[in-house]
């Protein structure tokens, strides 16, 4: 087909488009407003104050459940990177029969709904008699994040010339030398980039952790759920900016870091 038109001349492209973008981010901005806002009444303004984000770095229950969603993304982005990596470097060897089965059963979290896995997770630990705890949020959230690790480094393999392994090997250096000398470093951004999306994914996670936290094992987004049902106070919008900016910040970087060549 020709002619080449941009999108925007198709009729109502242009108000779909502006809906869209108003619909999705305004409330996200009023939020944001609302979180410097003086007044106990969260929805009313009155003067400009940051006197809620003192009140929410004060608060124990709040850091203490920061502190678990922290210790709990990191431990899992770790793992999840690792595992990412190496079934990436796996998977970008020669052909094998059973690949593509293998890659859609890697991708298949991303495709399941949340709430589904959710429960198939809790009866699964139920079942191997596995207690609640900061422990299944782990394992949970690892498993959930390999996905989301897994297709920036395979995208970055998938970059790389297929010939440097030999080239190395030329050069008398063995799987190991090739791998810390040359994929590596070449590998990097997309490692960086994977293990960026992996936390903040699990940092943001509400379905999964709700059905297999036990007692303790509280994070931000199933205190922050547990605050909203007694309605929405100031703390909350706080709560809710301070995360919303550290999302952006990690998907930020993830891209830009993804971006990188050698």
């Amino acid at each position: 087909m020709g002619g080449g038109n941009p999108l925007w001349r198709f009729v109502g492209v242009r108000p779909t488009a502006l809906f869209f973008f108003v619909y999705l981010y305004l409330p996200i901005i009023v939020l944001l407003v609302l979180s410097f806002n003086e007044n106990r009444t969260a929805t009313i303004w009155t003067t400009f104050s940051t006197q809620w984000y003192a009140v929410v770095l004060d608060n124990d229950n709040i850091m203490r459940a920061a502190r678990n969603s922290v210790i709990v993304a990191t431990s899992a982005t770790i793992i999840a990177t690792i595992l990412a990596t190496l079934a990436a470097l796996g998977m970008a060897r020669a052909r094998f029969r059973g690949q593509d089965a293998i890659s859609a059963t890697i991708a298949m979290p991303l495709v399941v709904p949340e709430i589904v896995t959710a429960v198939a997770t809790l009866l699964f630990f139920v079942l191997i008699g596995l207690k609640l705890g900061l422990l299944t949020v782990f394992l949970a959230h690892t498993v959930f994040c390999i996905p989301f690790a897994y297709l920036p480094i395979r995208a970055r393999l998938e970059g790389m010339d297929p010939a440097l392994p030999e080239a190395a090997a030329d050069l008398y250096a063995n799987e190991w030398q090739a791998f810390r000398r040359v994929i590596l470093p070449l590998l990097w951004p997309g490692v960086a980039s994977g293990a960026m999306l992996a936390f903040i994914i699990s940092l943001d996670d509400f379905v999964i952790t709700y059905f297999v936290a036990g007692a303790g094992a509280t994070t931000l987004p199933v205190y922050i759920f547990g605050m909203i049902r007694i309605g929405i106070t100031p703390e909350v919008n706080a709560i809710s900016a301070l995360m919303l900016l550290v999302s952006i910040l990690f998907v930020s970087l993830s891209y830009l870091v993804g971006r990188l060549r050698r």
